[in-house]
């Protein structure tokens, strides 16, 4: 990617880097990360960072046009819909692959999309660490590497996230909503947003409901809930079986953000109505009439709606496809497959590859998006999942930088 921050770093390295890195981010963010850390972050170049907002800004654009919004509303279903659903999302991730241009070059190639925060505290404080253990390595530029876009700083971004996440509301009437947060392997990203924000993590079980309104307990005080940062997968919620205090469609005296209709409108259900250089083509199944004749070679089986790569089925094929209920096709989709380059090298030389996670906020009030920050995912094996990649090393969550002006 970078090949002069590249080379630095990876003459530079050694696993006490890595530790020291890794134990430096686990005091900041106040918890160990249930999930593997790599051993380096993503160095941009300025062309390549170019690439990915452009093709960031453009595929929300698309989706964001009243004729995409009014066919994702429909994918709302009649047991979620909650109420008071806004014009769009609040926080919005777009997942641009790492794939090698028909010029050669380094280009993005869309892999998802979310309506649905993502690890933004954690996001902060990774390129807090790294920016920490890079210091002083020979052939690196001692200014420090950014994590952000649009123009912000570290204090930028915190505001920008704290306006869309708190608003103007006291931080203790604020909750960040899981289903038994402790036990989620994001809950390093919860400790890191009370630590930025003030906004703690509550169980979605625990909460009470009085009328309209929502309540949680801490030390014997009942406090009102005016607002709430959801995090609640409702795919997890509904595999679980679950009880809540309270119905999603009830019309309750808070606001939200993202209001949780946006899980399912903004998904992998936005992908077929895509027309754009960095989406790949996709189709819902029920839209499918004669399959590919390169199906289990060049194309992906998905569900429109499950997280961290549940369901998919990278090697389809027509008896897979044919397994799928005719009452559930227009929630599967076909959708052409992509071909990661191997454009990160790893300090044992081999190739290394690389998803960017782009994230979006919007505040209460505002009309359009600001593109905050970045995370990434590096990958050694033949998807980006956990399971894909537990033999590898330099693989797990990582986070892009970009260097100063003119290095």
């Amino acid at each position: 990617m970078h090949p002069a921050c590249r080379d630095a770093f990876n003459d530079s390295f050694t696993e006490e880097l890595y530790r020291r890195q890794s134990a430096d981010l686990a005091r900041r963010a106040g918890a160990e990360a249930g999930f593997r850390l790599a051993e380096t972050p993503v160095f941009l170049t300025h062309e390549l960072e170019e690439r990915l907002v452009s093709a960031a800004h453009g595929i929300l654009a698309q989706i964001s046009r009243p004729e995409a919004l009014a066919r994702l509303r429909r994918f709302v279903p009649r047991e979620w819909d909650a109420p008071g659903m806004d014009a769009l999302p609040s926080l919005a991730q777009v997942d641009l692959a790492i794939v090698t241009g028909p010029d050669g070059s380094l280009a993005p190639k869309l892999i998802e999309l979310q309506g649905f925060p993502s690890l933004s505290a954690f996001e902060v404080m990774q390129a807090d660490a790294w920016n920490e253990a890079l210091e002083g390595i020979p052939g690196l530029p001692a200014a420090g590497f950014s994590p952000y876009f649009s123009g912000l700083t570290r204090s930028g971004f915190v505001d920008l996230f704290r306006r869309t996440v708190v608003g103007a509301h006291d931080p203790e009437h604020v909750v960040l909503l899981d289903l038994h947060p402790e036990t989620q392997k994001t809950y390093v990203d919860f400790t890191a947003t009370e630590k930025l924000l003030g906004v703690e993590p509550v169980c979605a079980t625990k909460v009470e409901k009085e009328g309209r309104r929502l309540f949680r307990r801490k030390g014997g005080r009942c406090i009102p809930i005016e607002r709430i940062y959801n995090r609640v997968v409702f795919d997890e919620l509904i595999r679980s079986g679950e009880t809540l205090p309270f119905d999603f469609r009830d019309d309750l005296d808070v606001t939200w953000a993202p209001h949780p209709n946006w899980f399912w409108a903004w998904s992998k259900a936005a992908l077929p109505l895509l027309d754009h250089p960095a989406a790949p083509r996709a189709r819902t199944l029920s839209e499918v009439d004669v399959l590919p004749d390169d199906l289990s070679s060049g194309w992906v089986l998905k569900p429109l709606f499950s997280f961290a790569g549940g369901g998919v089925n990278i090697e389809p094929t027509p008896e897979d496809v044919a397994r799928i209920p005719e009452s559930e096709r227009d929630v599967w989709c076909l959708q052409e497959k992509i071909s990661y380059a191997p454009c990160l090298r790893a300090v044992d030389g081999g190739g290394v590859k690389v998803e960017i996670r782009m994230m979006f906020f919007r505040p209460e009030g505002e009309s359009s998006f600001t593109l905050g920050l970045n995370l990434c995912r590096l990958s050694r094996g033949r998807m980006l999942g956990v399971d894909f990649n537990k033999d590898f090393t330099w693989v797990g969550s990582s986070v892009a930088l970009r260097p100063p002006a003119g290095s």
